[in-house]
């Protein structure tokens, strides 16, 4: 199974910004754990981050031919506004798309309670940790 791990604006500085919300281990331990994941699996696996809209959107449509089974995306602050990457991700009808925030985004601030992309998702995972991206890999193995 080819799964694509797409992360928004941000996570590339985890373990540097609020690590009382976001924890120690930094992007490249997340990706790690998802590679090892995928090879212990017997998936193919990309991570993929981008601080810009546009790239993600280029990134989700080239999901669409490219054979990609199953997508885990975090979109960062894009998540409560980018309805531009709602439409990318609607877009990708044969494509599981599970949708991960570190934090438990229900009990911060008001605004990112919200979420303008989960509706184009098939689940949404918050306030697991960096374990929510395993889980969401098992969730597209389960729906597959």
């Amino acid at each position: 199974m080819k799964i694509l791990v797409i992360n928004g604006p941000n996570l590339n500085f985890l373990g540097i910004r609020e690590k009382n919300i976001y924890g120690n281990e930094d992007y490249e331990y997340l990706c790690n754990t998802i590679k090892e994941k995928a090879a212990a699996d017997g998936d193919e696996v990309e991570c993929y981050q981008s601080n810009h809209e546009g790239a993600i959107i280029d990134r989700l449509q080239a999901a669409y031919s490219d054979g990609t089974d199953g997508i885990v995306i975090n979109p960062g602050a894009y998540t409560h506004y980018s309805y531009a990457i709602h439409d990318a991700l609607k877009s990708l009808e044969n494509i599981i798309k599970i949708e991960v925030h570190i934090s438990d985004i229900q009990s911060r601030e008001e605004f990112r309670k919200v979420s303008v992309t989960a509706p184009a998702c098939h689940k949404q995972i918050y306030g697991h940790g960096l374990k929510g991206y395993l889980e969401a890999m098992d969730m597209i193995h389960d729906m597959k």
